[in-house]
């Protein structure tokens, strides 16, 4: 259902290809693949997560030389229809990142629960991006080469959020179009639970903010045992001047402490922002190394798109 939905033609592009990731799944998704006439397949003997087959494809796509990527789920969430909304604003030079807004709160299969979390999620996420995503946990995304090109996922649990925080620090120009989605098939078997969720899209959220702006992190850090010290030591010397300070011998350890903390603390800032300073300048380096690599891997590149369709997890 999934690959018969998608386009065969979209005004602008020269030829359409599909990929399908086989993530270690027993549901004999390689056969089934070839049976509907899918161009390419990535297939993995194990399952080995969702961040790992998305990065896979993506290699895969720029391998064969597509010049827009666009990635859509296998359980037919998505409308295929909707994949000329994503590619337009990349051919027209408008975008390099596209993502499509599923508009959650109208998603009838969804509780209000995951609605207000999603509500939730993607403002927390904008705010860490600096971006203006509207949905930032779809995985109904295009890619120009370029953008592709300068995705590097760290985490081993969801490409999706990750990948927003990093296309805002490096102010890739990303945009949001409203798409339409399915009825629910099956149930996600992306994650067990929703608190699981909530933990590990939190630790991915936090843990990539502060490597992309690590020195304000650790000086707001800094700042809040710095300001303590600073209180209690005015404290202390308006009790000396009232001639108590003798009883209070203990706010000046206590400040003491606050103040080394927060002065180590903002040192660690510092020698965070010189590293973060170092992994841009190995992802620049990298960015560089692939296109010499995916470009004379296929010199007579003549594709356009490559739709890429991405196995959910099998659990």
């Amino acid at each position: 259902m999934t690959v018969a939905d998608l386009p065969r033609h979209i005004d602008g592009v020269d030829e359409i290809e599909y990929l399908v990731i086989d993530d270690g799944s027993t549901d004999g998704t390689v056969l089934r693949a070839k049976e509907l006439g899918v161009h390419y397949i990535v297939s993995f003997p194990y399952n080995r997560g969702l961040a790992k087959g998305f990065m896979a494809g993506i290699d895969a796509c720029l391998r064969l030389g597509a010049d827009i990527i666009v990635n859509t789920d296998a359980d037919n969430q998505y409308s295929g229809a909707d994949i000329e909304k994503l590619v337009r604003p990349v051919l027209e030079g408008r975008a390099n990142m596209v993502i499509g807004n599923r508009k959650t709160d109208s998603i009838i299969h969804f509780s209000p629960l995951k609605k207000r979390l999603q509500r939730l999620g993607s403002k927390v996420v904008r705010k860490a991006s600096g971006t203006d995503v509207a949905d930032t946990t779809s995985g109904f995304r295009s890619y120009s080469r370029e953008a592709a090109m300068r995705l590097n996922v760290l985490s081993g649990y969801t490409y999706t959020l990750e990948t927003i925080i990093t296309a805002g620090a490096d102010k890739n120009r990303i945009l949001s179009v409203d798409i339409e989605t399915n009825p629910e098939l099956r149930e996600s078997r992306l994650f067990k639970s929703m608190w699981g969720y909530i933990k590990r899209s939190a630790a991915t959220i936090i843990r990539n903010y502060v490597m992309r702006k690590p020195l304000k992190t650790f000086l707001i850090m800094a700042s809040v045992f710095v300001i303590a010290a600073l209180v209690l030591g005015i404290r202390f010397i308006v009790l000396a001047c009232m001639g108590d300070g003798a009883g209070h011998i203990q706010s000046l350890v206590l400040m003491a402490i606050l103040a080394i903390v927060g002065i180590q603390i903002g040192i660690f800032g510092l020698l965070a922002d010189a590293v973060s300073d170092c992994r841009r300048v190995m992802d620049e380096t990298l960015f560089h190394v692939k296109r010499i690599e995916y470009d004379n891997t296929n010199p007579n590149r003549n594709y356009n798109v490559c739709s890429y369709i991405k196995e959910e997890i099998d659990k």
